[in-house]
């Protein structure tokens, strides 16, 4: 029986671990539920971006503005675009799974609880920034992190277009060494280019001057704060819940001495 209940507890963390499992390794990103500045503009980088084509059915513009502390007034005005929505109505758009089948080749996914299914908010962190230039792809883009991707990269004018770097480096052999030619004893060098470069510790992706509207660390930031509400949308009563649980385990630690007290008085009658 604690065999099958052990089985039964390792469950979840065995999904969770095959799920952060990545072709290239992940960003660290922290987020911080507490940074009220860095949700509300998480949240208008969501709607202005990302809305039109990946809805929230879980969440709701209330829900949004009372946790963010944004205005019923602020809200209507600058987060709902779509006259038919009300305060209380769920973050959902209007595009219909037939077009949405038709111009990408499936239905872009709900992102509620993006970054709890999903590896994570290391993973998404990631994502939106491993996205370069590949003509070969219907919208002219690829990512590191999801190849042959069927989505555009909708922040490109800000980020900037980036293009996979390529280097000569030592040839690797099968036992981790560099090979070398057994006459000169040099390094037999090869071209690598992109994802093959990160096991040398060498950037991927080299960013295109001038091409986009953001600087790098503005870019990642902007990231950051969208990773950051998204994480908050996948579970916004956590902060309210871990501060409850400090007064629940504040109470049961009062309660224990009082607990314990009268055991020892119910003791005293078997002796």
């Amino acid at each position: 029986m604690r065999i099958l209940v052990f089985l039964f507890l390792m469950v979840p963390s065995c999904i969770l671990a095959a799920g952060s499992s990545a072709p290239i390794p992940l960003d660290s990103v922290a987020p911080d539920l507490s940074d009220k500045a860095s949700l509300q503009r998480g949240a208008r980088t969501y709607v202005n971006y990302c809305l039109g084509c990946h809805a929230m059915k879980y969440q709701r513009f209330q829900r949004v503005a009372e946790d963010l502390g944004i205005s019923q007034e602020t809200m209507m005005a600058n987060f709902v675009f779509d006259p038919s929505k009300k305060f209380g109505s769920h973050m959902e758009n209007s595009m219909s799974v037939e077009n949405a089948k038709q111009w990408f080749g499936n239905v872009p996914p709900d992102l509620t609880l993006y970054t709890k299914l999903k590896g994570g908010p290391d993973y998404f962190y990631t994502y939106m920034r491993s996205f370069y230039e590949d003509s070969t792809r219907p919208f002219g883009v690829n990512n590191l992190l999801y190849e042959n991707v069927g989505m555009p990269h909708p922040l490109v004018h800000l980020q900037g277009v980036q293009r996979k770097v390529c280097k000569n480096v030592p040839k690797i052999a099968k036992n981790g060494g560099e090979m070398r030619d057994p006459l000169s004893g040099e390094s037999i060098i090869e071209e690598r280019c992109g994802d093959d470069l990160l096991v040398r510790g060498i950037s991927p992706l080299s960013l295109v001057e001038g091409s986009g509207e953001l600087s790098a660390d503005s870019y990642d930031g902007l990231i950051y704060d969208l990773t950051n509400f998204l994480y908050y949308s996948g579970d916004p009563s956590r902060l309210e819940r871990e501060r409850l649980g400090g007064f629940v385990l504040l109470f049961l630690a009062f309660f224990y001495v009082f607990a314990w007290l009268l055991g020892r008085e119910y003791l005293k009658e078997f002796h």
